[in-house]
């Protein structure tokens, strides 16, 4: 049975080479790929039997040794894989729980990634072949690797596939992965300014030392142990490298046995009760709006999707501010304009993302004001607890109340100037949007460069449009607070300009380019 499931694996990739040119194409890059990975490896743990240096070579292998485990982890249940060995395709054959759980988890070893990992592992033998004993429990620990990070992907494909069934649950672990990568951003970021020279295997050791005693790093950190004379610091690790696996074993046998008789996940139809934000909200078409918008904002995941995002764009900035050697009073300024920034122009296409639906708003005869004001309503709503709790933050973090009233007019500022250039564009220059129903996570096509330059223009004329009370807070802290009183001023005069500006314009646009609205919307629905 185990031959029939890996000859099934085995076939499975055969057929891959009889895909389309492109597919085919793709996929001996990624076998290229994975071979001068597994070759510079080698290369390195081959030479690294050369160094002298024991804790050295013990260090580096456990940290990038439990980096591989928890991608076998990690990766399939962040971002999900299409599981051509899915248990629930065997419901039907009558085989035992436990000759199917085995049989996909050594059809496991056949492929890419395992097949780099096992060699690698391999080759770890040779590097720890120091002396007879460290010789047989580098080979211990590349079997238990091996096991671990095919059991772990085993089972987190098999959560995936799973959990991640819906479209809005596929789209969560997206954003949760997405958002983890960001926050690992500043620590690969902080990694590059190490000086590697000097302080580099002390950050390595501090980091081995804990990761060794964990699930991730014990069977990776056991040679070495071994290697320098502690032996019974070995057969400990190599003791919690087993309890590892015997767990993974466990939860993979449970997790087969579970999936075979529980149905697939199908997505739940919510049920609303009410008239929600229109209840709320009373009023004529724009109060209309603004309920809709407001249901759009809490419901649509290409909504929530990009709210979600936004106050993780600041934490690059600030980083690269910190690595850039700017002092941190000044780099926690920074944040809550750029939220500001990016929230104002979040609905610089709003009409695309309507769809089909903005017939409704043409052929009632709504005045364009309407529709203008009710769509600003979600970001305000917003914004305005935003300013108000950031410019309390920012004050305490930069430490002097005198920047309060500037900081809190320059954030208001740029969130009203890119509402109303927004009321502009999204009438003006609407560009093809991801569909209702579709994923946040695609984009459509578009021929030619206009989204993109759409997209500059708006962003960029914010940032045009808000600099002379960027200027005067700059002079008002470098120069002399004088400037600090006339920031507000100035900031309060541009902003609602802009805002009422837009708004006049952005109506009149709608009431006369209707007709050309709802073309780009068939076109594009």
């Amino acid at each position: 049975m185990v031959a029939q499931f890996l000859g099934l694996k085995l076939r499975l990739m055969g057929n891959a080479f009889r895909r389309s040119p492109w597919q085919v194409f793709g996929l001996v890059l990624g076998v290229v790929y994975g071979g001068v990975i597994t070759v510079v490896a080698v290369s390195a743990l081959v030479a690294a039997r050369l160094v002298t240096d024991v804790d050295a070579v013990h260090d580096v292998l456990v940290v990038l040794g439990s980096i591989v485990v928890a991608g076998f982890l990690l990766l399939p249940l962040l971002f999900g894989v299409d599981d051509t060995l899915d248990p629930r395709k065997f419901a039907l054959f009558g085989l035992p729980n436990r000759v199917l759980s085995t049989g996909l988890l050594l059809a496991g070893l056949v492929g890419i990634p395992s097949f780099v990992l096992i060699v690698c592992s391999a080759a770890t033998v040779v590097t720890w072949s120091r002396d007879p004993m460290t010789t047989i429990v580098a080979l211990v620990s590349a079997v238990l690797v091996v096991a671990t990070c095919v059991l772990a992907s085993r089972v987190s494909t098999a959560l995936a596939s799973f959990l991640l069934a819906t479209r809005r649950s596929r789209e969560a672990g997206g954003v949760v992965a997405t958002l983890l990568l960001v926050l690992l951003a500043p620590a690969v970021l902080l990694l590059v300014t190490v000086d590697w020279g000097r302080d580099g295997l002390g950050a390595l050791s501090g980091a081995a030392s804990w990761m060794s005693w964990t699930p991730l790093g014990a069977a990776w950190s056991a040679p070495g142990a071994a290697a320098s004379g502690d032996l019974g610091r070995a057969l400990l690790q190599l003791l919690v490298a087993v309890a590892t696996v015997g767990l993974l074993w466990l939860v993979w046998d449970v997790l087969v046995s579970t999936v075979l008789v529980t149905p697939p996940r199908r997505a739940r139809t919510k049920a609303y009760h009410g008239t929600g934000w229109f209840g709320r909200l009373h009023g004529g078409p724009t109060a209309a709006i603004a309920a809709r918008s407001m249901t759009y904002w809490g419901r649509d995941p290409r909504y929530w999707v990009s709210i979600v995002m936004i106050p993780v764009i600041p934490v690059f900035v600030i980083v690269a501010l910190l690595l850039a050697g700017l002092p941190s009073h000044y780099v926690s300024l920074v944040p809550l304009p750029l939220v500001c920034l990016f929230l104002g122009w979040s609905v610089h296409n709003d009409v695309a993302f309507d769809g089909t639906a903005v017939w409704l708003h043409i052929v009632s005869g709504t005045r364009g004001i309407a529709d203008r004001v009710g769509r600003l309503f979600p970001p305000i709503v917003i914004g305005i607890p935003v300013i108000a709790i950031g410019s309390i933050a920012t004050t305490i973090a930069y430490g002097d109340w005198a920047i309060l009233p500037t900081v809190a007019a320059l954030s208001g500022a740029i969130l009203v100037i890119g509402l109303g250039l927004s009321s502009i564009s999204s009438v003006l220059f609407p560009y093809p949007a991801t569909k209702p129903g579709d994923s946040a996570f695609t984009q459509p096509q578009t021929s030619g460069a206009s989204a993109a330059l759409v997209q500059s223009l708006s962003f960029f004329a914010i940032l045009l449009l808000a600099s002379p009370v960027v200027v005067f807070l700059v002079l008002g802290l470098v120069v002399n607070p004088f400037w600090l009183g006339v920031a507000p001023v100035v900031a309060v005069i541009i902003g609602f300009a802009c805002l009422f500006g837009g708004l006049w314009a952005g109506a009149r646009l709608f009431d006369r380019r209707g007709t050309d609205v709802m073309a780009f919307a068939t076109r594009n629905g």
